[in-house]
């Protein structure tokens, strides 16, 4: 029995902000708001106003938040999950 990608893979390693916000369940609005306020990790073109977020780093942001079930269940839980 071979496990699939987790959802997460399912995104490409670098993401925009629409794609984000539907990585992240989130309104668009919501998400350029937590940018603007230095809570998520994002990345800007240099002197543009084009944000991208790396699939990875939001993933492990998402890890360290309060609240997220770290327990050994919860990942198997994750992993037997089919799309």
């Amino acid at each position: 029995m071979s496990i699939g990608p987790s959802p997460a893979e399912q995104y490409p390693p670098i993401l925009t902000t629409a794609q984000a916000s539907e990585l992240l369940s989130v309104h668009v609005e919501y998400l350029r708001k937590m940018v603007r306020e230095g809570r998520i990790p994002a990345h800007r073109f240099p002197g543009g106003r084009e944000i991208r977020f790396l699939r990875d780093e939001l993933v492990d942001w998402v890890a360290q938040q309060p609240g997220h079930d770290r327990s050994p269940s919860a990942d198997r839980s994750e992993q037997n999950q089919t799309p």
